[in-house]
């Protein structure tokens, strides 16, 4: 804002639009776009980015820029697909975006020969790159490798997939027949598992991963397949637009004359399975010609051929029988295939009619009865009990002997349809395990040291209708972007933390609800599912309604009516229901759930192929049969549990993942027509969120994605070192390595067992070790140098260290002494102590003398004869002192003769009492008298006082009781208003994390919108959202473009009603504490709504407005605002930039105000109360920049402010060597510290504050008062305290 650099804002359709800050709004920023001068449109400051100083500059590592987040990361893509550089990294990930047509040369031999062996980074990004990446781990690390390759359908999956086969068999192959057979093995997969889709021309409909096995030498031997969840449902019935796998429409158009007579093939348009979808061929002009007219459908012949210039049903049919040939299948075995396939295409044919018989039953109509004979034919069936398998089903009883009884049940016209395409989705099942299978055969290995795996399969899918082939997709899905977070995010974190690098922790969405949800025991959909089809009467409607019930208030599960899209709003509660998945919210009609989680055929149809005439189709079945469990039993209990079996090859799977080393290559589907050259930001945008690539970003801020542990680079460049060298320490080697390359120091990191790269370093260092080895003396004498300048250092600490060894035994001497003469002292006192106790208790005994003399004196008789008594006690006691004095007594000896002088002290003490009672005898008797009168008195007086006390008493303990209710009844109160207070504390920190969880539904809200809106074929298909913008923000001719966050609609419990009113009781009953009242008093002072107002009106009412309260209001709007942009800053700061180099305020200032928030209204009721107050302080400050210049602190900088009020009004630097640094408000908002008084704590440091003349002797001094002037004249200080005094020091 203060320089006019742009940003990146959002924008509907190209994701992110170029623009500059206009005004910092509450939670918003008014932005103005570069190509619209004049327009402004606000956007949510969470959504807008800095943008790098050249927007059109590439980079092939998204880390490089300057600048790392989603909006830089999606520019930099567009702009490299504009330029045909489809691939990017963002460190070791590689994004992919399908650029729907071929470069030339971008997968030529020639550009597999320069990535073999080649660091990653050290040529452009490429999928080869990310192969040969795989391959040099697995060689270095000794462990198996796995690539994913993940993406929405059409995003190029399966073609990268083959770009990485081809590459590894053909740079690190044995040049056998064995790495032909593992390319060529795709097309025949594709042929048997691919077909068209409204989204892609050729996705594939099963997931597949493929291992290429390498021995010891590192060299393939071998490959093996695995592959999960063929979409069965696509052969009997596909939509309008889609096609089924492509195997039929290449033999429809491909097969030669004889086997088209052989099979009875015709056009698709003649065949159920195909006439309900699209039933034109792909072909080129030149293919297109060459098929007959008779094998073109109605369709083909009106609209033309499809187009796609990787797919041509002619040529790809001949290219498969090829294939066939080369992994090993000969002429019998394809015919085979074929023949099988063309049975089921025959057997989709067969219509049913009512039979008209009481039995209710059906029979196959007349003009079937050719159908029928083709496909038993086919098939190897007898063509009866072809028919009476389709139109009944055979039931076993529990009576009528051990085997019980055969009843054969009639099928109704329904029944019978389902049980003809059940049959046809086993057939065509067996046979692509078949398949499968036989491709494995072709590439076999007899061991294996390690593999490279790579996973192909169906990436996230939404449609606008989604089944349960979508739910089992999407769920592996869910479970690979888990395992991405694990991998990526996860590990990679943990790993920072053992390593002691202290790199700030990434937060990221945890999916593992939405996985329970799927697959936990007994309350997952799956689990739900299956008890479902357990049930002797199964129904969609009661599976439904169970998966409501049992997870009616979980946030990933709602019901169809709260979709965002009206189609989705007819279905019924018990006719489906949606997930909110990590990539969005998707709506799954449970229409036919039951039935497509039950793979077994009944037991007519079952005995039927299994009894087949035909071998090939009786061993596809004789092989699936005894792979099942050989106790599971025929019957409705026992059924095959689709979904079951998938997640147990899922789980398998990712245990594999998680047992090899990963990399990563995410596919990106540029726009949703399928056409090159056109990127569509927006859905873009979405994908890279949804893949994870923003939360990569966030790691790499700081991250390292590259590392070596210590010994693996020593044993590397061990050989290009010579001997001294070599014998170095593993750890001192690398830091040798380092310091004479040259290496900056922040693009790596020591940890405690490896070394870290920045993102695209190591191929740096790599590159500069390999590059010249020629240049390696050179390189040797800077090692030798830097070794022996450590060494010297070394030497230098050593001599110091040696100082200070000998200055802390000079120090250890004197305490010694110091010792010594204290102990002497104790064994003195120790000798001579007796003497001493006993010379304190003799001088006590002679401080009697002086009273007994005194006594003596008072006496009227015998006065003589005691004081020489005195004397000669006196006498005694000097004579024992002097004794004590000369000689060495014992305690026991001073014990004793001090005894016998208090026993003579005594006895002369009983004296004197004697003789002193004896004279006062006399005068007693005489005081008898008066004194009995006196007690007669005094009695009569305390019988009236008692009589008094007791009544007294008695009202105390009556007022003393009563006291004590009171405080009882107080304390009552007391309590339970803290009680209240607690409980309402604890309601405002469920509410904040509530608020926490919110964002994360608004997040989700926001997939889901964008999700719905890629799936909608027109805008007005969305619910419109109820929440506008205020019209008062679309004054002045602003135009928003960016949509309110939208409300939780669905997920969370209804409690919120019951919350707020909790609150509101408990404010209520709490209304009666003083904290309270205060705290309404504080709410009751915001009279001001200035969340509208713009940043130059708060600034301009600070500058004029008189109102007190107003002003206070204006200065905290303006100050919060400063904060939330100062915060957006930082948040997006350069990379690699140090968070503490624009610093506006002592790092101590700006810690305590974020472990200390200030209360809610504290600055503005702050600044009434004190009516202004001027207040200035000075501590501490040092540059982050200059820490490292002076370790020592011995050049110390100070920072000092004064605050007028609440808020900073002067604010200045004085660091050593350097200009003062001074800032006035209003001219250097942006460069001053923007937190409140009480915020800072600086009121709390003791010794910050200082008197106003200090300050403003050093502020004149350092030409403070000639800045402040230029300010003001140039109407760019904000009238403050100091600006009044500077206009009356004027005047």
């Amino acid at each position: 804002m203060e320089d006019g650099k742009p940003v990146w804002a959002p924008h509907p359709v190209d994701g992110f639009q170029l623009g500059t800050i206009v005004d910092i709004g509450a939670d918003s920023l008014t932005i103005e776009p570069l190509k619209q001068k004049g327009k402004t449109f606000l956007a949510p400051i969470n959504q807008v980015f800095p943008a790098e100083d050249d927007c059109d500059k590439i980079v092939e590592d998204n880390c490089s820029l300057m600048y790392l987040n989603e909006a830089t990361l999606l520019n930099n893509v567009r702009v490299r697909y504009s330029k045909d550089k489809i691939y990017t990294f963002v460190a070791n990930i590689l994004i992919a975006v399908n650029p729907y047509y071929d470069i030339p040369k971008l997968y030529s031999p020639e550009t597999i020969k320069q990535y073999q062996g080649k660091s990653l980074g050290t040529l452009p990004p490429h999928v080869y790159a990310i192969a040969d990446k795989a391959f040099r781990d697995m060689r270095v690390l000794k462990m198996s490798q796995s690539i994913i390759v993940s993406g929405e359908s059409g995003a190029g999956k399966t073609e990268n997939t083959k770009f990485v086969l081809r590459y590894l068999t053909t740079s690190y192959g044995t040049g056998q027949d064995i790495d032909e057979r593992i390319v060529e093995a795709n097309p025949l997969l594709e042929a048997f598992g691919n077909a068209k889709t409204v989204r892609n021309n050729n996705s594939s409909r099963f997931g597949k991963f493929v291992e290429i096995h390498f021995n010891e030498k590192n060299s393939v031997v071998g490959g093996f397949v695995s592959h999960y969840l063929l979409e069965k449902s696509r052969i009997c019935m596909q939509s309008k637009e889609e096609r089924n796998y492509h195997i039929f429409y290449r033999l429809c158009a491909g097969a030669s004359e004889d086997i088209r007579q052989k099979f009875h093939l015709s056009s698709p348009e003649s065949f159920r399975y195909l006439n309900r979808g699209c039933t034109r061929f792909f072909a080129s002009k030149e293919t297109d010609k060459q098929i007959p007219q008779n094998r073109k459908s109605p369709e083909h012949l009106k609209q033309g051929a499809l187009k796609d210039p990787l797919l041509d049903d002619q040529g790809d049919f001949n290219r498969m029988c090829g294939a066939m040939k080369k992994i090993g299948l000969d002429d019998t075995e394809k015919l085979d295939l074929f023949r099988v396939v063309a049975g089921v295409l025959h057997l989709g044919n067969i219509d049913f009619e009512e039979a008209g018989s009481t039995s209710g039953g059906c029979t196959p109509k007349k003009s079937s009865s050719q159908t029928l004979e083709y496909c038993a034919e086919l098939l190897g069936l007898d063509e009866e009990d072809l028919r009476v398998s389709l139109t009944t089903r055979v039931m076993l009883t529990t009576a009528g002997g051990a085997k019980g009884t055969v009843i054969k049940v009639p099928l109704k016209v329904e029944q019978a349809n389902n049980a003809r395409d059940a049959l046809a989705k086993a057939v065509y099942g067996r046979l692509f395990d078949h398949v499968v299978k036989r491709v494995n055969q072709c590439f076999p290995f007899e061991s294996s040291s390690f593999f490279i795996g790579v996973l192909d399969i169906a990436g996230f899918e939404y449609f606008e209708h989604n089944s349960f082939e979508q739910f089992c997709i999407n769920y592996c899905n869910e479970k690979l972007q888990q395992f991405f977070n694990e991998r990526i995010l996860k590990e990679e974190q943990e790993l920072y933390q053992k390593e002691g690098l202290g790199v700030n922790e990434v937060h990221y969405v945890d999916n593992q609800d939405c996985i329970d949800l799927v697959e936990a025991k007994l309350v997952g959909i799956l689990d739900i599912l299956d008890e479902e089809n357990r049930l002797p009467q199964t129904s969609d409607q009661h599976f439904t309604d169970t998966v409501h019930q049992k997870h009616k208030d979980h946030f990933r599960l709602s019901i169809p009516r709260k979709s965002k899209l009206t189609v989705h709003r007819n279905i019924r509660d018990d006719e489906g229901f949606i997930i909110r998945h990590f990539a969005g919210a998707v709506c799954y009609e449970t229409t036919q759930f039951v039935e497509k989680n039950n793979d077994a055929l009944h037991t007519s149809l079952e005995y039927l192929v299994c009894e087949s005439k035909d071998r090939f189709v009786r061993e596809l079945f004789e092989n699936s049969n005894n792979s099942k469990d050989s106790k599971q039993k025929a019957g409705k209990l026992s059924f095959i549990s689709v979904g079951n079996k998938f997640k147990t090859q899922l789980n398998i799977l990712l245990e594999k993942l998680r047992s090899t080393g990963s990399s990563f290559i995410r596919c990106v589907k540029p726009n949703l027509k399928m056409v090159s050259r056109q990127f569509e930001g927006a859905q873009i945008l979405s994908q890279l969120q949804c893949s994870g690539m923003v939360s990569v970003l966030d790691l790499m801020q700081g991250g390292f994605p590259s590392r070596a542990p210590f010994h693996e680079l020593y044993n590397m460049y061990k050989k290009y070192m010579p001997a001294k060298l070599t014998r170095l320490d593993p750890r001192l080697f690398c830091k040798a390595l380092f310091k004479a390359l040259g290496l900056n120091e922040n693009d790596y990191k020591f940890g405690l067992t490896r070394v870290f790269f920045r993102p695209g370093k190591f191929a740096e260092f790599d590159q500069i070790m390999k590059s010249d080895p020629d240049h390696l003396a050179e390189l040797v004498k800077r090692v030798n140098k830097w070794l022996l300048c450590s060494r010297w250092k070394k030497v230098q600490w050593c001599a110091l260290s040696v100082i200070k060894l000998k200055n802390k035994m000079k120090y250890r001497a004197t305490a010694c002494i110091k010792m010594q003469k204290t102990v002497r002292m104790w064994l003195c006192r120790k000798k001579h102590k007796p003497r001493i106790d006993g010379l304190v208790k003799v001088q006590t005994l002679k401080k009697r003398i002086d009273k007994f003399t005194e006594v003596v004196s008072a006496l009227k008789e015998g006065k003589q004869e005691m004081s020489k008594q005195v004397q000669d006690l006196e006498t005694s006691i000097n004579a024992l002192m002097a004794k004590m004095k000369s000689t060495v007594m014992t305690r026991l000896e001073i014990e004793k003769e001090h005894e016998v002088l208090v026993k003579r002290s005594e006895g002369m003490l009983g004296a004197l009492q004697r003789k002193k009672q004896e004279e006062e005898e006399a005068e007693r008797l005489r005081r008898i008298q008066e004194e009995m009168e006196r007690e007669r008195q005094r009695a009569e007086e305390k019988e009236r006082r008692r009589k008094q006390e007791e009544d007294d008493r008695r009202l105390k303990a009556e007022m003393e009781a009563k006291r004590k209710q009171e405080e009882e009844a107080r304390k009552k109160r007391e309590e339970e208003e803290k009680r209240l207070q607690a409980e309402l504390e604890m309601q405002l920190a469920a509410e904040r994390e509530e608020e926490t969880q919110r964002q994360a539904v608004l997040e989700q809200e926001r997939r889901d919108r964008e999700l719905a809106m890629r799936i909608a074929q027109s805008e007005s298909e969305l619910i419109t959202e109820e929440t506008q913008l205020d019209s008062a923000l679309r004054s002045n001719g602003m135009a928003t473009v960016t949509p309110v966050p939208l409300k939780a609609t669905a997920g969370g419990p209804p409690t919120n009603i019951t919350m707020e009113e909790m609150v509101k009781e408990m404010c209520e009953l709490l209304s009666r504490g003083p904290q309270v009242q205060a705290t309404k008093a504080a709410v009751g002072t915001k009279k001001y709504e200035l969340s509208k107002w713009k940043y130059a009106e708060l600034r301009d009412a600070i500058n004029t407005s008189c109102d007190i309260e107003l002003l206070a209001a204006c200065r905290e709007e303006f100050h919060r605002r400063l904060k939330v942009y100062h915060a957006w800053k930082s948040k997006n700061k350069k990379r690699n930039t140090d968070t503490d180099s624009e610093q506006r305020a002592p790092k101590s200032v700006t810690d305590y105000a974020q472990q200390n928030p200030a209360p809610a209204l504290p600055a503005r009721q702050q600044e009434i109360s004190m009516n202004r107050q001027q207040r200035y302080f000075r501590i501490p400050f040092i540059r982050p920049a200059d820490q490292y210049k002076d370790p020592q602190n011995k050049k110390k900088g100070w920072w000092y402010a004064h605050f007028d009020g609440a808020w900073i009004a002067r604010q200045m630097e004085l660091h050593p060597d350097k200009q003062p640094i001074m800032l006035v408000a209003g001219k250097d908002d942006m460069e001053m510290c923007e937190l409140s008084l009480e915020e800072t704590g600086l009121t709390r440091k003791r010794g910050s504050e200082i008197l106003p003349r200090q300050f403003e002797e050093i502020w004149e001094r350092c030409g403070g008062i000639q800045y402040l002037r230029n300010a003001v004249e140039s109407k760019q200080a904000r009238p403050t305290y100091a600006t009044a005094m500077l206009q009356n020091l004027l005047q």
